[in-house]
């Protein structure tokens, strides 16, 4: 891998557990536990889609193991692991058929794929199927933030040339 392309990585990382962190501080903007924008999937729906697949899981990866370290809550990493597994199979497959003016589809059902993710996870470790009396409200509320995360991701990808010039 070249140097420039591996610092790109980094950086994009960098930018997502930022994100995350930051994101992490803030109150929630609903009175529903756990629904929050998924700011730092900006970042990763971006790689996807600018650098490719692979670039894509190694900045979620990255992202959600640093995360759970600087957030002090390991036991996190089963819920992020298993929503961002699900997100981002999602996401690298509709890259296959989605055109740069579609993106924000992909915010929205890697979201949906994540809700999905997380809550079979949380099912799998509780024993609790009851909690997917959940699912419908989390999935309402990945549609809507994930349309946003998949616009922004978007706008950053039909931004320019910037992106293929740093990325050689």
């Amino acid at each position: 891998m070249k140097t420039r392309k591996l610092t790109l990585l980094a950086l994009l990382s960098a930018i997502a557990l930022t994100i995350f962190m930051v994101e992490a501080q803030l109150p929630a903007l609903v009175p529903v536990p756990g629904i929050k924008l998924g700011l730092a999937n900006i970042v990763t729906v971006f790689t996807v889609f600018a650098l490719g697949p692979g670039e894509g899981a190694a900045v979620l990866a990255v992202r959600i193991f640093l995360g759970a370290v600087f957030a002090g809550n390991f036991s996190t990493i089963f819920y992020s692991s298993a929503g961002g597994l699900c997100a981002i199979g999602v996401t690298i497959l509709l890259r296959r058929i989605l055109t740069k003016k579609q993106l924000w589809v992909a915010g929205c059902l890697g979201a949906v794929a994540h809700s999905l993710g997380q809550m079979a996870m949380a099912i799998a470790l509780t024993g609790t199927p009851s909690l997917a009396v959940y699912l419908p409200v989390m999935i309402a509320a990945s549609i809507v933030t994930g349309a946003f995360t998949g616009l922004c991701a978007q706008l950053l990808v039909n931004r320019g040339k910037l992106w293929k010039i740093i990325s050689k």
